[in-house]
């Protein structure tokens, strides 16, 4: 270890003390490889700060030494934004220790929680004080809130709530140099210039480190529940969209989209678990209706959508769960999914997002270009059709390798991309854009935007300490 070295890991010790700071290779190493294992890097230490100060001086000790800094939540992402490149001249600062509660507030309807708190802390912190924070995630009893803001987290609830930025009144940050900025104002409305939390959100960590945030509350709902539909086409998914928007109003929580190849997979890895219908269908729509007044009342409403939509032939048929573990059997058939992929040998991810009228076209047009390229290949939809948001996983037929499908990921993104491009979509929904797609932004974005992110980088992380080789 030399001199430089010797004196960094004496300033970080310092700084957050010295059981915060991990340097043996066995413990740093579970901090050095993403969630999937799709990339390992290296770190001088990991550094696990446990208040705001703390961190800053962790910054300050970097920003001295010419250290860089990788943000690290709960570790969960799928595009490896969390993870330092090897032989990297840097550390990893993990916010787990940050994970106070620090204020909820129901008359202004809000919540202020340190970084580091996991999703459904947060989520259980709202429901004790008779609110809801409407943020929900397959991951959420390990995602944290740092995490889920940086990179502007999604998940199911986006139709009706929002993504992450929509949920987020205010921010508390490190920033260069080890700088706090207080920005844990609780307003509504705010226009007194520039709105500065938002370029944090959705950053994934290189232009500061986010703190603690207040987020909005909204009062819990009386009822929830869930029909699944089974639908002939994508066409007649859309249409199933727009009668439940038309009939249900801001009730429409939640429209999630599946495929019968995602179906199928599910069920291949949970044979215990009975299909929800008989014969298989090519699509099936998950709708939530969150309802103010009554069980019943929301009942109601879901048996009048499903029957127009029987009678009208938009759906071969449906099921409305009517008990919280009916509900929970429904959404385990949509959350299983990925979980159902990487039991099968995984398969090449493509998170994307597409104006709704161009789902249909999308779907023909890879598709034909899948089949074209090799034989065996099967895509694995589902997602989020009420904002848009396409999980579109190519993996291989039973009986093929799923190697086969790894083995083309370079020509398979090309048709999956090139689409995303002519569609006028995005090739970073919810995931971010990390390690894995950062080569891809300038698709999606006109130069001007590039410039724009540029100069934003330069002016908040003028040194480049922040999280380094990320999205840009």
């Amino acid at each position: 270890m030399s001199h430089d070295e010797t004196a960094f890991l004496d300033a970080l010790r310092a700084a957050a003390g010295a059981q915060a700071v991990l340097t043996d290779a066995p413990d740093v190493a579970p901090f050095c490889t993403d969630w999937r294992r799709r990339y390992t890097g290296s770190a001088i230490a990991v550094a696990q700060p446990a208040s705001t100060d703390e961190t800053a001086r962790i910054v300050q000790a970097c920003a001295h030494h010419g250290v860089a800094i990788v943000p690290q939540g709960g570790n969960t992402g799928l595009v490896g934004g969390a993870t330092p490149a090897p032989g990297a001249r840097a550390i990893v600062l993990s916010t787990r220790r940050m994970n106070r509660i620090r204020a909820v507030d129901p008359v202004n309807d809000c919540i202020t929680v340190e970084a580091g708190c996991t999703l459904r802390a947060v989520q259980d912190a709202a429901q004790a004080r008779g609110r809801l924070f409407p943020l929900r995630l397959a991951s959420e009893g390990s995602c944290t809130i740092g995490g889920n803001l940086a990179t502007n987290a999604g998940g199911t609830e986006v139709l009706r709530y929002g993504n992450a930025r929509e949920l987020t009144l205010g921010i508390e940050a490190v920033l260069a140099g080890g700088r706090v900025w207080n920005g844990l104002r609780a307003l509504r409305k705010d226009n007194s210039g520039y709105d500065c939390k938002q370029w944090l959100i959705g950053s994934e960590g290189t232009l500061g480190i986010i703190t603690a945030a207040s987020l909005k509350l909204f009062p819990a709902p009386r009822a929830q529940l869930v029909a699944l539909v089974a639908l002939p086409d994508i066409d007649a998914a859309l249409a199933l969209l727009a009668q439940a928007r038309s009939q249900a109003g801001p009730a429409l929580t939640a429209f999630e989209l599946l495929s019968e190849p995602a179906v199928e997979l599910v069920s291949r890895a949970s044979p215990d678990r009975r299909r929800p219908f008989p014969a298989p269908h090519p699509w099936l729509a998950l709708l939530e209706w969150t309802d103010h007044e009554s069980d019943e009342h929301a009942a109601a409403g879901l048996e009048r959508l499903c029957a127009a939509a029987i009678e009208a032939g938009t759906a071969h048929d449906a099921v409305i769960a009517r008990t919280l573990a009916d509900c929970a059997d429904l959404w385990h058939l949509r959350e299983s999914v990925p979980e159902a992929q990487a039991r099968a040998g995984g398969n090449v991810k493509h998170d994307i997002s597409l104006p709704l009228e161009a789902w249909a076209p999308f779907l023909a047009e890879t598709g034909s270009g899948l089949a074209a390229l090799q034989r065996g290949l099967q895509v694995f939809a589902f997602g989020h059709l009420g904002d848009g948001n396409l999980h579109y996983n190519v993996g291989t037929v039973p009986g093929t390798p799923p190697q086969v499908a790894f083995d083309l990921e370079r020509e398979i993104n090309d048709i999956v991309f090139g689409a995303v491009e002519r569609h006028h979509g995005s090739v970073a929904a919810e995931h971010g854009v990390g390690q894995l797609r950062r080569e891809l932004v300038a698709r999606v974005k006109a130069p001007q935007e590039i410039e724009w992110m540029r100069a934003i980088k330069t002016a908040l992380d003028p040194d480049a300490l922040f999280n380094p080789g990320k999205v840009l």
